[in-house]
């Protein structure tokens, strides 16, 4: 399960009402380079029916079947400070998840 902590739950419902987003969710993405794997956030406006969402704290997740399957177990934090705002993301899965087929995670980490 990915946990959406309070913090981040609500900065994304103020971000949801400042822009008037009807049907709110996030999508959780990769941004690799060649040594590491990296997550971001974009609103999720394009789901399809091959997409997986869960939901948290109030907040639909969605992901592409790749990415699920290398991030079964997490959490997405908020944090502000005099260097600015970001949200945190964080794989808790370092196992093997044995869908490498499907799934390059494993190989890049």
């Amino acid at each position: 399960m990915i946990e959406i902590t309070d913090r981040a739950a609500a900065e994304l419902k103020s971000l949801f009402d400042k822009e008037e987003i009807e049907q709110p969710a996030i999508r959780i993405y990769i941004t690799e380079s060649s040594a590491d794997v990296h997550y971001g956030l974009a609103l999720a406006d394009d789901i399809n029916e091959f997409d997986v969402i869960t939901e948290n704290n109030g907040i639909k997740i969605v992901m592409a079947p790749k990415v699920a399957a290398g991030f079964p177990d997490g959490s997405i934090d908020f944090k502000a400070d005099s260097a600015g705002k970001t949200f945190i993301i964080q794989n808790a899965f370092t196992g093997n998840c044995d869908s490498c087929e499907e799934c390059y995670i494993c190989d890049a980490e």
